[in-house]
């Protein structure tokens, strides 16, 4: 080994804001583990899934256990929405409405065949392939209609997800790109050529 070398230096972590170097880094361990074990679950039952996810909270399975609040009063207190059920083009985007009105951090797991890609109905002209298609889905529970027992498995591998989330991924500062990504451009004002 050479000895003038010099030692490589770890990269800089990656800081969240002013207040940063306040912070230690347990506190994204601390954030993680609350956002992890309290659930506020705003249901989407839109057919027979729906019954699933109802006997998934009931006192034989009672996923409260697990820290999840079933049944929030609406999408403003909730962070998790459960799409179970088949969405049609009809029902779409007051689905997608819904998740936007969700504040941040916001989860979606989709239950049942349906929601995941349109199950025995994928083939028909109303049937939306697979929730996916208008709102992100972070954890997908196959099954028609699926057990209560899978939808248990589906909300660990969340908090698995969620224990594993980076607050400064999460809350980075998004490029310009990103922000106009989706915008419609203006059209011309009247009288200007364009």
């Amino acid at each position: 080994m050479d000895v003038t070398q010099e030692p490589q230096l770890l990269p800089e972590p990656m800081k969240l804001g002013v207040l940063s170097r306040l912070a230690p880094e347990p506190m994204k361990v601390v954030l993680n583990w609350g956002r992890r074990y309290s659930l506020w679950v705003f249901n989407f039952g839109l057919a027979c899934c729906a019954i699933e996810f109802i006997a998934a909270s009931m006192a034989r399975h009672d996923f409260i256990r697990l820290g999840v609040i079933p049944f929030a009063p609406g999408p403003r207190q909730a962070d998790l929405m459960i799409v179970s059920g088949t969405v049609t083009d009809k029902m779409a985007p007051a689905v997608k409405r819904l998740y936007e009105q969700m504040p941040e951090p916001k989860y979606v797991i989709s239950f049942g065949a349906c929601s995941n890609c349109g199950g025995p109905y994928w083939d028909s002209y109303s049937v939306t392939k697979g929730v996916d298609q208008i709102i992100p889905v972070d954890v997908y529970v196959p099954g028609c209609p699926p057990r209560p027992e899978a939808l248990l498995q589906g909300i660990l591998k969340l908090q698995e997800k969620i224990a594993r989330e980076s607050l400064a991924e999460r809350y980075a500062t998004p490029s310009v790109s990103q922000l106009t990504s989706g915008l419609v451009t203006a059209p011309p004002a009247p009288g200007t050529d364009a």
